[in-house]
């Protein structure tokens, strides 16, 4: 394949790519913009490995079938509840990826440098971009290189840290060891005098030595940031991933890298503050970590938590004229949007108005219960985000809260030293009656008690989501 032709398919796979990334910001169109994504990954793979000088192909193709194969294993038995911890795990891969070739690229250059010209003259691919550069553009790869790897080992084990607190498996609170920021920041510091050393030649040992504090800072920045903050680190670190895989690209020479690095980078760090917003959180404080934490004592909460069954919530239903539905984590623990959506149509078929409200970071995922909803074909016009529906809550019959903790918690506006204190929430307790479809008596994931469930209006349907609603189905008239 001609460099011409590879380069055509490129500029063919850049174009989907950005298909890709505009019709992810429809529900309509997400589908066709998937596919657009997926069309561009399988001509940039395609023509990356039949680009000229690239040797050893078989090797490269037994790993792309190895790789597809997991793939489709891991694709085809993991839920929709365990895609946020699945999405942070990948994005491990992409970082210690970057670290892989980072390295790969100090120890080739010192290989074709220690040749003589005539060993050069049969280089092919690679080492024949790194033999043909001079001593500047050598300085320069240094510190592609240098970046690549940093970023990619933050990335790397940052996700892996996301990964564990979103799959339950590290405590969820934030912790950060004596030093805090100060650690993080030495650390920071330390790594720019190993890039000087490194860039003037200091060998193999400083990149050595700085990933190992860049492991250390990954680790450091996620472990002090509270689970209620976990959708925003989510899409930070897929930004870090992006920046990593861009940073790598200019080491390969690869275009197309490059443009897909920045496309995932600046999108990441974009929906990320947006997220930010949304949660009235500071977009350096991300950056930095250690934000989600308790500030002082919180503030008591009286009262009692008072329940009701399937027949009374069934009564209220069915007297109300609007409702509105607020989907959490728990609808998607308990494989409960189906049973939503029913009750949706069965509401609508009564002739009352049924509305969803979304927060941004509803779920452990941005879009997570967007992406639920429409799986369970719920119409796209009555799905509406928290600034569209909040001031509507007044003049509601009902609120539904299904499996939601953080995103409609009062304490956030009420209780200054509450680890949410001033993020944005649903204000459903303004309803006229609210239902809390909820497990159990326990707090959320961010481990922060809900003062909601102690309200006069506020009613709790205890007992799993899917098996709540299908038992009150059959009463909806």
């Amino acid at each position: 394949m001609s460099i011409g032709i590879v380069s055509a398919a490129y500029i063919a796979a850049a174009v989907l790519f950005i298909l890709s990334l505009g019709g992810l910001s429809g529900q309509e169109s997400a589908k066709r913009a998937v596919w657009y994504g997926i069309a561009g990954m399988a001509l940039a793979v395609f023509a990356t490995i039949f680009s000229p000088d690239v040797a050893h192909v078989w090797v490269i193709a037994l790993m792309v079938a190895i790789g597809s194969v997991l793939g489709w294993i891991v694709a085809t038995r993991v839920q929709m509840t365990e895609m946020p911890q699945l999405v942070a795990a990948l994005h491990s891969f992409v970082g210690l990826a970057a670290v892989l070739i980072g390295f790969n690229a100090d120890i080739e250059l010192n290989r074709v440098l220690a040749m003589d010209s005539v060993a050069r003259e049969g280089l092919i691919g690679f080492a024949k971009k790194l033999a043909e550069k001079d001593a500047i553009e050598q300085a320069i790869l240094h510190v592609e290189v240098f970046l690549g790897v940093f970023i990619g080992a933050v990335t790397f084990t940052g996700s892996i840290v996301a990964f564990g607190k979103l799959a339950g498996k590290v405590d969820g609170k934030a912790t950060k060891l004596p030093g805090g920021h100060l650690l993080n920041a030495g650390a920071a510091i330390a790594s720019l005098i190993l890039l000087v050393l490194y860039f003037n030649g200091a060998g193999i040992w400083a990149l050595i030595a700085m990933t190992l504090l860049a492991f250390f800072i990954g680790y450091h920045l996620i472990m002090g940031i509270g689970g209620a903050d976990m959708p925003v680190v989510v899409s930070m670190l897929n930004s870090y991933s992006g920046w990593a895989a861009a940073a790598i690209g200019f080491t390969l020479g690869n275009d197309l890298l490059i443009v897909t690095g920045a496309l995932v980078g600046s999108s990441g760090a974009i929906l990320s503050y947006i997220m930010c917003k949304a949660m009235n959180r500071s977009f350096i404080s991300v950056i930095l970590g250690g934000f989600g934490g308790t500030t002082g004592p919180a503030m008591e909460i009286s009262g009692e938590q008072i329940a009701i069954d399937a027949e009374g919530v069934a009564a209220a239903l069915n007297d109300a004229d609007s409702i509105i539905i607020i989907p959490g984590y728990g609808m998607a623990v308990a494989q409960a949007q189906q049973s939503v959506s029913e009750l949706t149509r069965k509401l609508r078929s009564a002739g009352k108005t049924v509305r969803f409200a979304i927060h941004p970071v509803a779920g452990r995922l941005p879009g997570h219960m967007n992406v639920l909803l429409a799986e369970a074909r719920v119409p796209y016009d009555i799905v509406m985000e928290m600034d569209e529906i909040n001031e509507d809550f007044p003049k509601t019959d009902v609120a539904i809260v299904i499996g939601s903790n953080d995103i409609v918690n009062p304490a956030a506006q009420d209780d200054p030293n509450s680890p949410i204190a001033g993020m944005p929430v649903l204000e459903c307790w303004k309803a006229k009656q609210v239902f809390v479809s909820k497990r159990g008596q326990g707090t959320g994931y961010s481990g922060i008690e809900n003062p909601l469930f102690y309200k006069e209006n506020t009613r709790m349907f205890y007992g799993d989501a899917k098996k709540s609603l299908d038992a009150l189905l059959p009463m909806i008239d």
